[in-house]
């Protein structure tokens, strides 16, 4: 339930103001609805062979928002359910800097589950990388993760870490094999059904290419 609200807490509260509650009304909704699926024990009825988690919770959101939506919002303020640890005025911070184009609800959870994927990814990735004893080596090629290596070239990555152009080419070889490898442990964590993994990698890239910024 940890890994489960903390890769869909914030794309839940981003579908829910984008659905046009406000702040606090979105805080108090997103709280109460992972409530709900532990006292009712919702994730039981998730069946794989049916579509993706993802689409499984936001259609339970959906659901919830459209039928209980008065119940929660008469709760007292504090007194709901507290299941996520959040800073609450920072996930509206996040909120604002979404894009100020017309997306859908829909939309913009989807893009925000591939991002909050990515940024999961990320973190495994470096945390892994400092418990082997190459923080400084990851700080400075995650850089090349995106393939843009404009901002300092393999020559001067080499002279700034004191290896070879060689090594640092190994070495940025190894770094995307392994956040390949996190990002795909990731995807199914979230998605609970390995064998999707792929299909859920190209989704996720559509999500984050040209036209979804």
């Amino acid at each position: 339930m940890s890994k489960l609200c903390g890769a869909y807490w914030y794309p839940l509260y981003a579908y829910v103001r984008r659905r046009g509650y406000r702040v606090e009304e979105a805080q108090d909704l997103t709280q109460e609805f992972f409530g709900r699926l532990l006292e009712k024990n919702s994730l039981e009825v998730a069946n794989r062979e049916r579509g993706r988690f993802r689409t499984f919770l936001l259609a339970m959101m959906g659901n919830f928002l459209n039928n209980e939506w008065d119940r929660a919002r008469t709760a007292k303020r504090g007194g709901g359910h507290e299941l996520i640890s959040w800073d609450a005025q920072t996930a509206e911070e996040r909120y604002q800097q979404e894009p100020s184009h017309e997306e859908t609800p829909e939309r913009i959870f989807e893009r925000r589950w591939a991002l909050t994927v990515l940024e999961s990814a990320m973190i495994a990735l470096r945390e892994e990388y400092r418990s082997g004893g190459k923080a400084e080596l990851f700080e400075a090629l995650q850089v090349c993760l995106s393939g843009e290596r404009s901002t300092e070239p393999y020559a001067g990555l080499a002279a700034r870490l004191g290896l070879s152009e060689g090594a640092v080419k190994v070495a940025v070889h190894r770094l995307r094999q392994r956040f390949g490898d996190a990002l795909r442990l990731t995807i199914v964590q979230t998605l609970g059904r390995a064998e999707d993994v792929e299909q859920e990698l190209t989704h996720l890239i559509s999500m984050l290419g040209p036209g979804n910024e």
